[in-house]
């Protein structure tokens, strides 16, 4: 299941890649600095949904929501598994 820890470190990279300071994100998600530093850091316990939705979209992120398999794996977990660094 992926956790809030999960979503800031995505967040993270796809701002490093757009080449964007956490200052200029911020601005564009409407959320301050810190607010935005902390996440990155995994120090925040909790995130509304609405700024995190924001976050998201500036970064060019969505959420989707999908029906819980607790069972086999999908393809796209499969995927995700061999992509991942050892």
């Amino acid at each position: 299941m992926t956790d809030l820890a999960e979503i800031a470190q995505r967040i993270r990279e796809e701002r490093k890649r757009l080449r964007l300071t956490q200052k200029e994100l911020a601005l564009q998600a409407k959320v301050s600095r810190a607010l935005l530093a902390e996440l990155e850091r995994g120090r925040l316990p909790e995130l509304g949904i609405k700024k995190l939705l924001r976050i998201l979209r500036a970064v060019g992120l969505d959420l989707r929501l999908t029906t819980l398999n607790l069972q086999r794996p999908t393809l796209e977990d499969l995927l995700e598994e061999e992509t991942k660094p050892q």
